[in-house]
């Protein structure tokens, strides 16, 4: 059973959040946001039984002292077993059937409503403009993302939702080892309406992988969402894999042994690439979700704040 908390707090649901740069960050960003609160670590294993995240959701439900909480790797797993506990969810949570923020609202009868939100999609389409100018798929370039999990969820609906054809890739590919995950995906992508190609496949040998960035378009963008080089060792990839000439590579974690990094360091001169990691992605993820569950307006202005402090 999960104790009553004694101040103002926020969960972070993970699977190893002790380790997360947030612990030291969140302190310095309350104090400048003028929020009383604390962070607390909640760690489940992956694939967790129904009971455990139904603990700890009637807990945020019930403690008036909890605000919400951001989700990771547990939010597809975590719907699942909990739906029955939200009172409502936004149109991305509906549609993809996962949650990455769990807030609080008070109605006007003074009752509390549990909201969750899939703020991945915005947060993923917030970081590809850092890196990605505008107008840059009208050189026919492709996307490859290894992995079909929530991550490939909101960045493949991002470029979906995107009108103008050149703010777009021509191709979105996906690889992952789940047939369920690419099943999941594809019912998703079967609700929108887009001019994007899509392609799934399944697969877990890294010479296939290889072989797929190989064909590639000069330009393409080339995507690890697998969770390797973070919560599992090694990479989708080979050392011997070539990434498209004048390509993008963007790895998805910013914490663990980052081979995928490595890899396209090792050719980013040769390649001509332009390479990124997950920091940019991690700080819209968490002030997107901070702002929902403390109802702050987080203006450019003061992104740049937070990230100059997180830095």
């Amino acid at each position: 059973m999960i104790e009553p908390v004694v101040k103002p707090t926020m969960y972070f649901i993970g699977v190893t959040t002790s380790k997360s740069s947030i612990m030291q960050i969140f302190p310095r960003w309350a104090e400048i946001l003028g929020i009383d609160a604390q962070l607390v670590g909640y760690d489940a294993p992956l694939h967790a039984p129904a009971h455990v995240y139904q603990e700890i959701v009637e807990h945020i439900k019930g403690d008036p002292l909890v605000k919400g909480a951001l989700v990771t790797t547990h939010k597809i797993d975590l719907v699942f077993a909990t739906k029955h506990l939200f009172d409502e969810f936004d149109s991305y949570a509906a549609l993809t059937q996962e949650v990455s923020s769990i807030s609080k609202r008070t109605t006007i009868s003074n009752h509390s409503k549990l909201i969750g939100h899939a703020k991945d999609p915005i947060t993923s389409g917030l970081a590809l403009q850092t890196f990605v100018p505008k107008s840059y798929w009208q050189n026919g370039a492709h996307v490859l993302c290894f992995g079909a999990g929530g991550a490939a969820v909101s960045i493949s609906l991002y470029f979906a939702s995107q009108l103008e054809k050149f703010d777009k890739p021509e191709k979105f590919i996906v690889t992952d080892i789940s047939k369920e995950r690419l099943e999941h995906l594809q019912h998703i992508h079967s609700q929108l309406e887009t001019t994007m190609k899509l392609e799934y496949i399944l697969n877990g040998d890294a010479n296939r992988n290889d072989e797929l960035m190989s064909t590639l378009p000069e330009g393409s963008l080339v995507i690890n969402a697998t969770g390797m080089g973070k919560d599992r060792p090694g990479s989708p990839i080979n050392d011997t894999a070539h990434f498209p000439k004048n390509g993008l590579a963007w790895e998805l974690n910013y914490r663990g042994e980052l081979d995928f990094l490595k890899q396209a360091r090792a050719q980013e001169d040769l390649g001509n690439l332009h390479i990124e990691d997950g920091w940019i992605y991690f700080l819209h993820g968490w002030t997107q979700v901070m702002a929902e569950i403390f109802d702050f307006q987080l203006t450019p202005e003061l992104f740049r704040t937070l990230d100059n402090v997180a830095s």
